[in-house]
């Protein structure tokens, strides 16, 4: 029986601190990650979404089965999307292409953040590359994410409580200025340049 396992973080617990706490962190991807991962191993456990990728299982499935492999896949997204220490800005063709679209990358955190603030309940921000080959900031609720609708995911930020409340408490808009500083730009540039979301591995 095929079983998706824990994704190995390419980083220690404490590593985002003092943006993202430890503590955070063992709940965040310890449990309620965890916690999707093994309701989705038991939801597709001798069914056809057994021989399938987490992609494939993400846009075929309904109810449950989606909910549960959606939310794996948006977290391994976003844990991929974060390094320690990295305080850096895009650079090269990234930023090229973020100046095409925003003008400026500051515009591009401005309309991020609004758009992360302005999530009503649980949800995610993307920053996506449309079919046509233009960057979008989309929305998702819940579990939704963008690979249903044929965008390839560049970077998320998780607004679920769970993401930052043990930190932040209700405080999302301190979390959403230091997620800034832990952004991975040379995997988000790879992404772009290679328009392939299965790098978030």
């Amino acid at each position: 029986m095929k079983k998706f396992e824990l994704m190995h973080l390419p980083y220690s617990l404490e590593a985002l601190e003092p943006h993202i706490g430890k503590l955070t962190m063992e709940y965040h991807y310890g449990k309620h990650y965890r916690t999707y991962l093994d309701n989705l191993n038991k939801l597709i456990a001798g069914t056809a979404f057994e021989q399938m990728s987490l992609e494939e299982i993400v846009k075929k499935s309904t109810g449950a089965t989606f909910n549960n492999a959606a939310q794996v896949f948006n977290h391994e997204f976003y844990w991929k999307s974060l390094a320690p220490d990295s305080d850096k800005e895009p650079s090269g063709g990234l930023l090229l292409a973020l100046e095409k679209k925003f003008g400026t990358f500051e515009e591009l955190k401005r309309q991020f953040t609004l758009s992360a603030m302005s999530v009503f309940g649980s949800g995610w921000v993307w920053l996506v590359k449309t079919q046509p080959g233009k960057l979008e900031i989309v929305q998702t609720a819940n579990a939704d994410t963008p690979i249903c609708q044929d965008q390839t995911p560049l970077l998320v930020c998780d607004v679920w409580e769970h993401a930052y409340y043990l930190d932040y408490q209700n405080r999302r808009a301190d979390y959403i200025e230091n997620f800034w500083h832990l952004l991975d730009w040379g995997r988000v540039e790879n992404r772009l340049m290679r328009n392939d979301c299965t790098l978030y591995y």
